[in-house]
């Protein structure tokens, strides 16, 4: 079964996490702008960050036989930063027209600030000039109340539910978006956040449907496999296999293809590895030799 990581941060990851999600089913993901760890002190930095998602990771991903799709925008935690944040809202008019970005995001709530839901509605309104889907980040911190805001924003919006991906849900927060049309998305950490014994509980008591998992894996303590990790507990535990399909393959692709940038067909044939090629001259190898297949 091919599988979808709709958001995972693979500029955090290596070539062998690549290799890895290969070889356990995962052939696209969607990386997802976000922070860096540490504040961008210029918007000339996103600018060469977004270029990046674009064009070298895109490359990289597809060296290891995984098609490789993006979303831009200005993260919650750097809205609350002035010398960058009118800046990027700028480049994002530009880049957001990009094969290749396939939503505005991820955007929505950290703190719950003022700049944070200034921002919020100016993406939100970016996503509909440019005809895109919406990623949207709920906040660690008092979840259910940051959900709640952040659906209430999108209504005031006028952006389509159907273009909505709630994502980081809960027990708590979960029927919350299924009550709306919106997408609802989680993930699946070692530690924290949800884990595969509980989205397994959320899958028997709500179904399938609109339902997507991912890894989001990034820099700090995560895991890459957490999609086909999920996927084998869903099925140990006797979810049957057209349910399985459709949160790890089928929904994923159905939202993402509403950018008009995603082919569901397409999405399912292999990528061809030709590790000989070179993207602005740089390869993935270190002296290896090439592999060459598909």
């Amino acid at each position: 079964m091919n599988m979808f990581d709709p958001h995972v941060h693979m500029t955090s990851r290596t070539t062998d996490d690549y290799h890895a999600m290969n070889a356990a089913g995962v052939t696209v993901v969607v990386e997802p702008a976000f922070w860096m760890g540490q504040p961008r002190t210029h918007v000339g930095t996103f600018e060469d960050y977004f270029l990046s998602l674009l064009g070298w990771e895109r490359f990289r991903a597809s060296q290891f036989g995984i098609r490789h799709y993006c979303t831009l925008g200005l993260n919650p935690k750097e809205t609350n930063n002035p010398d960058v944040a009118d800046g990027v809202i700028a480049l994002l008019d530009h880049y957001l027209e990009k094969d290749g970005v396939v939503a505005v995001g991820e955007i929505g709530f950290d703190d719950e600030t003022e700049a944070e839901e200034k921002y919020f509605l100016l993406q939100l309104e970016l996503a509909v000039k440019h005809q895109l889907p919406v990623l949207v980040h709920t906040p660690h911190r008092d979840k259910k109340a940051g959900t709640l805001r952040s659906l209430a924003i999108i209504r005031e919006s006028g952006i389509r539910d159907e273009l909505v991906l709630i994502d980081h849900n809960t027990e708590e927060t979960l029927p919350l978006v299924l009550d709306t049309g919106c997408w609802a998305g989680h993930s699946i950490y070692p530690e924290t956040k949800m884990d595969e014994a509980r989205m397994v509980a959320l899958v028997k008591q709500y179904g399938p449907e609109r339902i997507i998992i991912n890894s989001a894996a990034d820099w700090g303590v995560s895991d890459p496999l957490k999609v086909p990790k999920t996927a084998q507990a869903m099925r140990d535990a006797g979810i049957a296999e057209a349910a399985i399909r459709a949160i790890v393959w089928d929904n994923p692709l159905a939202f993402f293809a509403q950018s008009g940038r995603l082919d569901e067909q397409e999405a399912g044939v292999d990528v061809l590895i030709d590790q000989r090629q070179a993207f602005e001259g740089n390869s993935v190898l270190r002296g290896q030799t090439p592999v060459v297949h598909g």
